[in-house]
């Protein structure tokens, strides 16, 4: 790629002292250094914004109308077509609702168990076999929800529709959701993994030439930013890449109203805000200690939320007599996949292994009709959630009464 250098403008001057997790509607400077840390996720170079992640905004909407052919087709009789989210899954044959999805270039496919750490130079034990697999995975639920919405009433070895409280859902054979499957799975495979395993990884970070055009502010040619910044600012919206409200943005605030995750939200947004600010002043040791700040706390996202719909889905298994706990369930399962993408920053690695995470999961469904052999479920449910609540270092219970 062609790089043009550019002046760089006065950047970020005195200001206030960081107190702890501060979220203030104020600028904030390290006490260690002389750049400031701003109030929100802004940063300009020459008064022009250096911002930009509309790639992973577009993937977060795609994955949103995903899910949405497959609600639809559950409430009004539709069918919830294979082609369809073939199409939608590697954005061909304009298959979106939006002319700017369509045309936007991107798809979520190729961002599917794709990261460069796990799946480019395989450490967490990932592989291109790996890789392929996972995406199978994915274009299965396509044909699972067809062939739920194409069904009767869902029953044990049967897919199709079920009643859920007001809420008609399609279920497969086994139980599970594939709406629900996708979208928390897709959550992991794609956008997790491309956060903590790809853009904040250090060898994408720092591959090539990118830390000395980054210290002399060599910019993309055409853009505002420097291959780093930009890098920095795709992991940043796949996590609040729409209104800061869908997906992982959405949980991380459901996780942060249990009063013993309550400062999650704060961490996160300050991580991220001051691991920019220190790209901008070519101070990589902060921009180091806020990646392993962010990897640690996204990772206790799936883990808690995990757990809770565990503890839910088994709650229902007997206030409602088992197939209405099938919805909280597949979330889940699906937030249990995602833990196979969880970074450790002290190790680079998974928190729970490939082969762990499909243990568990294989365990969820065992038997002859998966979910559906109620009566062995409850006591899976409390031994997974134990494993899963000891491995990330909080409580069954204190997970349990996040809402």
């Amino acid at each position: 790629m062609i790089l043009k250098k550019v002046l760089l403008s006065t950047l970020l001057v005195t200001g206030l002292t960081i107190t702890s997790c501060s979220n203030d509607d104020m600028p904030t400077q390290d006490q260690t250094t002389n750049y400031t840390v701003p109030a929100t996720y802004t940063f300009e170079r020459n008064s022009t914004t250096t911002v930009d992640f509309s790639g992973q905004s577009a993937r977060l909407l795609m994955l949103e109308e995903m899910g949405n052919i497959i609600k639809t087709a559950a409430t009004d009789g539709t069918q919830a077509s294979i082609s369809v989210l073939t199409n939608m899954y590697s954005n061909t044959n304009n298959a979106f609702s939006s002319t700017v999805l369509n045309t936007s270039g991107k798809q979520l496919k190729d961002k599917t168990a794709a990261s460069k750490d796990y799946f480019e130079l395989y450490q967490g034990g990932g592989t291109t076999t790996e890789k392929l697999s996972v995406q199978a995975f994915f274009e299965t639920q396509f044909t699972l929800a067809q062939q739920a919405s194409l069904g009767a009433n869902a029953a044990a070895g049967s897919a199709g529709f079920y009643l859920d409280g007001t809420s008609i859902r399609l279920f497969a054979a086994n139980g599970l959701e594939p709406q629900q499957i996708l979208l928390k799975g897709m959550m992991g495979a794609s956008f997790l993994d491309q956060v903590v395993n790809n853009y904040l990884s250090e060898n994408k970070l720092d591959e090539g030439t990118n830390k000395v055009n980054n210290s002399n502010k060599i910019v993309e040619t055409g853009k505002t930013y420097t291959t780093m910044e930009h890098n920095w600012d795709e992991a940043y919206g796949f996590i609040y890449g729409v209104d800061g409200t869908k997906f992982w943005a959405s949980y991380i605030s459901q996780v942060n109203a249990d009063v013993d995750f309550s400062t999650l939200t704060a961490d996160l947004d300050l991580a991220f805000r001051k691991g920019r600010a220190a790209i901008v002043a070519n101070d990589y040791a902060t921009r180091d200690a806020q990646i392993d700040i962010i990897k640690a706390k996204l990772a206790l996202v799936p883990a808690v939320r995990a757990v809770f719909y565990l503890q839910e889905g088994k709650g229902k298994l007997v206030t409602d007599k088992g197939a209405k706990s099938f919805h909280a369930l597949s979330e889940a399962y699906g937030f249990i996949m995602s833990l196979r993408y969880t970074n450790n920053p002290a190790t680079n690695n998974p928190y729970l292994s490939k082969s762990e995470v499909d243990a568990i999961l294989a365990n969820m469904v065992s038997g002859t009709n998966g979910l559906w052999d109620i009566d062995t479920l409850g006591a899976k449910l409390d031994t997974i959630s134990l494993q899963i609540a000891t491995k990330f270092g909080f409580t069954v219970a204190q997970a349990a009464t996040v809402n």
